[in-house]
């Protein structure tokens, strides 16, 4: 199968190009080589006409959307079909995986360790995670092979975010749901971004629209995070990103309405009407939600903002699974 080559300044608009004609292979990686990108393509006559040079390369095949099926497929035969029922869904941040080793496969971990690094050759921690603590949801790990760090720098959507799993909650499975939010936002907006963490919304906007970004953060390690973050993306970025260190409760008073507020609100954590009453144009508010309590929920927003004064429409949407029957959802909020 071929390649395209381009210069890396040249790949991202190639790209978008190539899916705009359906000439990009999503199923295989680009490659980057010294000053160039290799991008995949199908074997299509109008690949040839473009103008670009074409290589005839083999890049590999990305991983499934649902990862834990690759590894499944790997380690069959090295465990029995009862023992692959209990793997369960891991994520990879930067180059570390995060996996939950139930109780059924503890003795296993050897071979799930060599099934991950398989799949993934990159990988050079692999981390078992426990229970949230403390206000800021850091969770717990405990590094079951390779080097003893928990920091890496993850990329998604076009951006580089440095994380640091023992200090700062970052969620590589909502990279889908911030590439759906750039998208809806239109360049000249004015965004506000509470709980920002280390700021993977705002970079991820920020990259592609040009707007300004206000974004809050209580926790001082994921603050610092953040700000080596705006650094880390300073050439990439279009939009503009104000980083403030403090209380989402105290410092949202104080600011005033911006076009679009973007809510990814912490679990136990109320803050509808705080960040409904900063927004002018738009609400994206997360919250989590048993199934049988959407309706509820979304009446719960209508009766804020009639209490505000504020005439709106509600799309629910459920956005990844939480726990049995209770999921993480958004509301898009718009306010006429």
């Amino acid at each position: 199968m071929p390649a395209i080559r381009v210069t890396k300044t040249e790949a991202e608009p190639v790209k978008r190009r190539l899916k705009k004609l359906g000439l990009y292979d999503g199923k295989r990686r680009p490659k980057r080589e010294g000053e160039f990108v290799l991008l995949p393509v199908p074997e299509d006559e109008r690949v040839y006409s473009l103008g670009y040079e074409v290589l005839p390369l083999e890049l590999p095949l990305r991983p499934e959307r649902q990862l834990y099926k690759n590894l499944e497929s790997v380690l069959t035969g090295r465990l029995s079909e009862e023992e692959l029922k209990h793997l369960r869904r891991y994520d990879i941040v930067g180059d570390i995986a995060i996996i939950q080793v139930p109780r059924e496969l503890s003795h296993r971990v050897d071979d799930i360790v060599w099934g991950l690094r398989k799949v993934h050759p990159f990988i050079r921690v692999v981390a078992q995670k426990g229970f949230h603590e403390g206000a800021f949801r850091i969770r717990e790990y405990s590094i079951i092979w390779g080097e003893r760090r928990l920091e890496t720098v993850h990329k998604e959507n076009g951006v580089r975010i440095k994380v640091d799993l023992s200090k700062a909650f970052f969620n590589p499975r909502m990279k889908g749901e911030r590439y759906r939010l750039a998208q809806l936002v239109r360049d000249g907006e004015r965004i506000l971004i509470p709980f920002a963490g280390v700021l993977p919304y705002a970079l991820v906007i920020a990259r592609y629209k040009r707007v300004k970004i206000t974004a809050v953060e209580l926790n001082r390690e994921a603050y610092e995070l953040g700000l080596e973050n705006i650094e880390l993306n300073r050439e990439r970025l279009r939009g503009e990103i104000e980083f403030i260190h403090g209380d989402v409760f105290d410092v949202l008073p104080e600011l005033p309405a911006h076009d679009r507020v973007i809510s990814p609100t912490p679990r136990g954590v109320d803050a509808l009407a705080l960040t409904l009453d900063r927004a002018e144009k738009w609400l994206h508010y997360y919250d989590f939600v048993h199934e049988a309590d959407v309706g509820a929920f979304r009446t719960r927003i209508l009766d804020a903002c009639a209490m505000l004064g504020k005439e709106c429409e509600v799309r629910v949407k459920k956005v990844s699974d939480f726990k049995p029957h209770v999921f993480k959802v958004c509301a898009d909020v718009r306010i006429r």
